[in-house]
């Protein structure tokens, strides 16, 4: 703007005094800096109050939770003192214990008490005794004190308190973690009183006690005290709970509609600060299901250590709901002072926003991503009628520019495209080359190292056959007596050679397509079975034949079934466990013409993954078989492809595979080069 004030000197003072004006109204520095002020003052004010009036109910409820202990430990002593007790002693044994029981039970229920024994000094009593308020009754001195009980202690006092003080622990937001699922621990008020008799000697101890865990009596009671009825404004409740640990073992809480949050938890940091540090919490807090002015001090037993929290607090939404309204009261009235110098200004000030405005406008809708906005024409010749035609002109310039950068873009793009597709494509050609010349070099090197074993192999075996005749003709009769072995040793010579044959035939399989003859597939499969017999005889395997075509191919028979052998191995060898092989022949027909059969073999094993699918037909590839050599599926695959058929595969991990083979009626023989 300061530019434009040296192009056009006249009217710069105009709109400098008009922005001054407005941007130093003190309508609009004032008084958003005395709402702030106070809003943090009153706030703070506000929350100090709140903090000062949980302490004093605090206060309250810690003054009746020592005037419930009192009362314990009044009525333990009244009773001991009292000459009831000192008449039902003085019985003869044999009523004594009949009318004790029945004092003390009457007694308990009249002072609200949840147990009340005596004890003789001659009675050892466990767990009783070990209380350290009994041993001070025993020596003279009544004790009143808050204790923790153990589970088995609670059960050996009364089995019915045991199960009162057992409590579900639910999950609490904000807690500790803690793997415990329940709470059996009870805490409980007791009290101890020595019995003396007519000399002032201890005849014995009164013990008694009031459990707090579940007692909805004492804790309503406690809240009435704090919490009369209309002593918290704006419609707050009030709310008071008993802790063991950090355990609601009696408050009334609500978790929902008429169910107590007994067995919730406290917070993580009020435990930290009222159980492990022994600080008073005087601070929000989330409780349960909503945020309390709350305040927790820790609850200490008879050798000093913490066991618990007393609580007490009341509804923070209510007052926050309070405070939140004091200030929209305060913010609607400075609105409305705000509202009045808006209209004075907007009056006054009305040709300088407009422009502006306007030019608002068309830089939000540019954002938008319409690039045809602009200003137009302002109706005002001052510096801001100046700055809304340069800025028109600057945008035609840069929509302009963009639409050029747009266009070389494109084209950039097309071309990279482009370039991207090509390289993708000639590193693909190159991978296929290299896989290409890998295996034939693969291939190569197995056709030159079995011809040479199979040569090395054929020489002696053709001597051991030579000399092996001239030894029986020259023994002539006398060779009678280990014929047997000469005819084992022919045949394992017959054997070696058939070795070697395969071998040739793995090297050079053209040169060993042998008998074309029909075959039928249920044949076929019938004899494979037996071949195989043998092991499936060793698992618990189910067979299913589905033999629907009739149809035969014309192909050498043994390598046909040296194919349904080597799937019907694979099989077997896939269910160790037992499983079912289900083998079907079925008519190969394409665009409703019949080409010829599909033998199927499919068995219920855990299936191929994807990778090991990928590999399964390349040589020395094995699918981590203990015994395997990675031929057998190559060999099948480059069988039934010298005869124009395939072989697919089809498996799902934990469901299985079928392998499929694809026959055709009449090999093609000059494709194939059988002919």
């Amino acid at each position: 703007m300061s530019g434009l004030g040296r192009l056009t000197p006249g009217p710069r003072r105009t709109i400098r005094v008009r922005l001054l004006l407005l941007a130093l109204l003190p309508l609009g520095v004032v008084l958003p800096i005395l709402l702030a002020v106070l809003a943090i003052w009153g706030g703070d004010y506000f929350d100090r109050l709140l903090i000062a009036k949980v302490r004093a109910d605090l206060a309250v409820a810690h003054g009746y939770y020592e005037r419930v202990t009192e009362g314990v430990g009044n009525a333990v002593e009244g009773l001991a003192a009292s000459a009831q007790l000192h008449r039902t002693l003085a019985l003869p044994a044999n009523s004594r214990s009949d009318a004790l029981t029945e004092l003390l039970e009457r007694a308990r229920k009249e002072q609200g008490l949840d147990f009340l024994h005596f004890m003789p000094l001659d009675q050892r009593r466990d767990p009783v005794v070990a209380w350290p308020v009994v041993r001070s009754a025993v020596g003279g001195r009544a004790r009143t004190e808050t204790a923790l009980f153990p589970a088995d202690e609670l059960t050996a006092l009364d089995p019915a308190l045991a199960a009162r003080a057992l409590t579900t622990l639910l999950a609490t937001p904000n807690a500790g973690p803690d793997d415990r699922l329940v709470e059996d621990r009870g805490l409980a008020v007791r009290s101890a009183a020595p019995v003396r008799g007519s000399q002032g000697e201890v005849l014995g101890v009164l013990a008694g006690g009031m459990l707090l865990n579940k007692n909805l009596q004492f804790i309503d009671r406690l809240n009435e005290i704090v919490y009369p009825e209309g002593a918290l404004p704006f419609g707050s409740a009030g709310t008071a709970t008993l802790f063991l640990g950090d355990v609601r073992v009696a408050t009334n809480v609500r978790l929902f509609e008429g169910e107590r949050a007994i067995g919730t938890r406290v917070s993580a940091a009020v435990r930290d600060a009222v159980l492990e540090q022994g600080r008073t919490w005087l601070d929000r807090a989330f409780v349960v299901t909503d945020w309390y002015i709350s305040a927790y001090e820790p609850l200490y037993d008879g050798a000093g250590q913490r066991i618990g929290m007393l609580y007490v607090g009341f509804l923070d939404g209510p007052f926050a709901q309070a405070r939140q309204q004091a200030f929209a009261v305060v913010l609607g009235l400075f609105g409305l002072a705000m509202a009045v110098a808006g209209v004075f200004a907007a009056l006054w000030a009305r040709r300088v926003f407009r422009p502006i405005e306007r030019m608002h406008a068309t830089m939000h809708a540019i954002e938008t991503g319409d690039g045809d906005a602009r200003v137009g024409d302002v109706g005002s010749a001052d510096e801001l009628g100046i700055v809304a035609a340069h800025f028109d002109r600057l945008l035609d310039r840069l929509q302009a520019q963009a639409d050029s950068l747009k266009r070389w873009g494109e084209s950039l793009d097309a071309k990279v495209a482009e370039r991207t597709a090509e390289l993708e494509q000639a590193v693909a050609d190159l991978k296929a080359a290299q896989s290409q010349l890998v295996m034939s070099e693969k291939l190569a090197a197995i056709g030159q190292l079995t011809a040479g074993v199979a040569h090395e192999i054929n020489n002696p075996v053709a001597v051991i056959q030579g000399n092996l005749d001239v030894l029986r003709d020259l023994l002539g009769p006398a060779a009678a007596p280990v014929a047997p072995e000469i005819a084992l040793i022919h045949e394992q010579v017959h054997r070696i050679r058939l070795i070697v044959a395969k071998l040739l035939q793995f090297a050079r399989p053209q040169d060993y397509v042998g008998y074309l003859e029909p075959v039928a597939p249920g044949q076929l499969i019938q004899d494979s079975l037996v071949l195989v017999g043998h092991l499936l005889k060793k698992g618990n395997i189910a067979i299913e034949q589905h033999l629907d075509s009739t149809r035969h191919v014309l192909c050498n028979r043994n390598e046909l079934q040296q194919v349904l052998i080597n799937l019907l191995v694979n099989a077997i060898q896939a269910m160790p466990d037992g499983g079912v092989l289900r083998l079907a022949a079925e008519d190969w027909d394409e665009a409703d013409m019949p080409v010829g059969l599909r033998i199927v073999v499919c068995d219920s094993g855990p299936g191929i993954s994807d990778e090991d699918r990928r590999r399964l037909f390349q040589p020395f590839f094995t699918a981590r078989k203990a015994n395997g050599n990675g031929l057998g599926l190559w060999v099948s695959q480059s069988l039934v492809e010298r005869y124009g058929g395939r072989i697919s595969v089809d498996s799902t991990p934990g469901k299985g595979t079928r392998f499929a083979v694809w026959m055709r009626f009449e090999p093609l023989l000059q494709e194939r080069g059988l002919g």
